[in-house]
């Protein structure tokens, strides 16, 4: 297996951490730290996200084990990897192939990405976990603390984070040549599955679905079209909405440019909701306080589609009519204009600017940073304790604000303590802070 620490510090560490350590089959020492030796790779969910991932990995090593709750995604997944073996149920395979497993990639529904990813990292195996990293904010909280403790090279899926053109306009942002940052503007045109709808009427469960480790640690419910395999995203029980679904990615530029952890408040104007399923929309404002590298600013998420209006107008942008998606940051000088989810188009600037020489660290490339982690190179831009965590933990404070906006209208203000996890004065969305776990799942050690 290939890990930083050297066989004593190694045989120090798991020393420390008591017999159960190897009980769980846990990192075992070797004198091999070669770059030559493949990393045996495990992936949880192999459709969707899941496919790309495991090309991914099976691409930098050898694929030796995958699960998938659906058997005929399975079956047809062990075609492109040949010897690897099949589960269904990811505990089963972590307990069963602990000893034989490197490395891990999580791409299943929300919520089930704390829960694999956690129980991987505890066995002291590598993690790579598909944006948003997690489904509540406990959980991405959790999910930072576990990869430092273990010291395992960790990555989210939010690819852009390795794009020449996204880390330009983080570092133009971080440069002043925008003066003082005053707002920042974000929008989708997610959801493009159904939200704020009822429950579907109960069907019989395929065949070939394995319905109980799909929903993991979530509360049962009967099976009905609309949860697999993609629709998923619009119940609180299972996704994380349109700000889950894309804020990960098209947040992250100005993540990175202007460090936007920790806010101070949030609060969301919605079309209603039944507590069951996302709202159809959300316009989301959260208030950032300053820091020694900027100042106190706003930041506005849009969600629901161009047909509902949900994006700046063209006002902001000068006349020009925005892209179905993007983000635009305005400065006391000037405004920085990326259309698209990932930072991935030419940056435009308006108020008489031009666009700033700076430099940027260059990527090898998304998956190729999180394999050069795991061989002993530097963390992954976007490893859970430094920047994925606390990204999502931004992300996922939008949703506590929707929570408490169930009617038409604007909602509640929700006041955030960030070093606790604590809404202040909103005590009622604190289960959505921390859900409660089905037996069999549990996260907390």
């Amino acid at each position: 297996m290939f890990h930083q620490a050297s066989r004593r510090r190694f045989l120090q560490t798991s020393a420390a951490a008591g017999v159960g350590f190897w009980v769980a089959g846990g990192l075992q020492a070797k004198e091999s730290n070669s770059p030559n030796e493949k990393i045996r790779f495990a992936s949880i969910g192999v459709e969707g996200k899941g496919a790309s991932d495991s090309e991914d990995a099976g691409r930098h090593g050898d694929m030796v084990a995958i699960c998938d709750i659906d058997d005929k995604k399975l079956d047809a997944a062990s075609k492109r990897f040949e010897g690897a073996k099949k589960y269904n149920d990811f505990r089963k395979m972590l307990d069963e192939m602990g000893s034989g497993i490197d490395a891990v990639t999580v791409s299943t529904p929300d919520h089930t990405h704390a829960a694999a990813a956690l129980m991987a990292m505890r066995l002291g195996k590598h993690c790579f976990c598909q944006k948003p990293l997690t489904h509540s904010l406990h959980e991405a909280r959790l999910m930072a603390g576990v990869a430092r403790e273990k010291k395992v090279a960790t990555q989210m899926g939010n690819q852009g984070t390795a794009n020449d053109s996204l880390r330009k306009a983080a570092a133009v942002l971080k440069s002043g040549a925008l003066g003082t940052i005053q707002e920042c503007h974000v929008w989708t045109n997610r959801p493009i599955w159904k939200q704020g709808i009822p429950r579907p009427q109960t069907i019989a469960v395929p065949p070939y679905l394995h319905w109980e480790e799909w929903l993991g640690p979530a509360p049962y419910r009967p099976f009905g079209d609309g949860y697999h395999p993609f629709s998923w995203r619009g119940w609180w029980d299972f996704g994380t909405g349109a700000l889950g679904d894309m804020a990960c990615h098209t947040l992250n530029m100005p993540f990175m440019g202007l460090n936007l952890r920790d806010p101070i408040s949030v609060q969301a104007e919605t079309s209603g909701h039944n507590g069951d399923s996302y709202p159809k929309w959300s316009t989301i404002h959260f208030a950032f306080p300053s820091t020694p590298e900027r100042a106190a600013l706003t930041y506005a998420w849009y969600d629901g589609g161009n047909d509902n209006k949900q994006k700046p107008g063209k006002d902001m942008l000068d006349g020009k009519e925005p892209a179905a998606s993007g983000c635009l940051v305005i400065g006391e000088k000037g405004k920085l204009y990326a259309p698209g989810d990932y930072a991935e188009n030419p940056i435009e600037y308006f108020g008489g600017i031009e666009e700033p020489k700076v430099e940027w660290i260059k990527s090898p490339g998304h998956f190729q940073e999180w394999v050069r982690a795991i061989r002993g190179g530097e963390p992954a831009m976007s490893n859970f304790p430094d920047y994925s965590g606390a990204l999502t933990e931004t992300v996922l404070l939008g949703n506590l604000a929707v929570w408490a906006a169930p009617e038409p209208g604007l909602g509640k203000k929700i006041e955030w303590d960030a070093k606790n996890l604590v809404a202040t004065n909103a005590p009622e969305v604190m289960k959505i802070v921390k859900p409660t776990f089905r037996a069999g799942y549990s996260i907390d050690v």
